[in-house]
């Protein structure tokens, strides 16, 4: 004989219960100080990626827009390694630390990559690119 099977919970609960908080969310400093200086790591990364996008604003030379977003991308990276590095970051933590490295690592290498082949005259040649460009109809420089 078989024995009767126990009574099915509801699907969803009524209200949402074990959700914590990412590891290392914790402020890197205590509460006797300033809420920026308190959250010191994503204060000091979004500081530098303001200063890349305000020298990509405001660059009036050559290539300017290319420091700009080179700055930008060494922000982002910056993120990523204080992730990496530090115990506590407060509100740079959003996921696992891995996931939060793999996604801040990628970004940043992303933006420095495409900021090194962005035309015109680019910094860093790839082959592959020119061999792309001929496939959609573009002239060989």
């Amino acid at each position: 004989m078989t024995e009767p099977r126990p009574a099915r919970s509801p699907r969803r609960p009524a209200r949402t219960t074990g959700t914590v908080p990412p590891e290392g969310s914790a402020a890197a400093l205590g509460r006797d100080h300033a809420l920026p200086v308190r959250q010191w790591p994503i204060t000091l990364v979004l500081l530098v990626v303001g200063a890349g996008l305000a020298v990509t604003w405001f660059a009036d030379f050559k290539d300017g827009f290319k420091y700009g977003l080179l700055i930008l991308g060494g922000g982002v990276l910056l993120g990523a390694v204080l992730r990496l590095v530090l115990p506590e970051v407060g509100m740079l933590a959003v996921r696992s630390r891995f996931t939060d490295v793999i996604v801040l690592s990628f970004l940043g290498t992303s933006i420095v990559l495409l900021t090194l082949v962005a035309q015109p005259n680019p910094w860093l040649q790839i082959p592959l690119l020119d061999n792309i460009g001929q496939l959609m109809g573009r002239p060989r420089h």
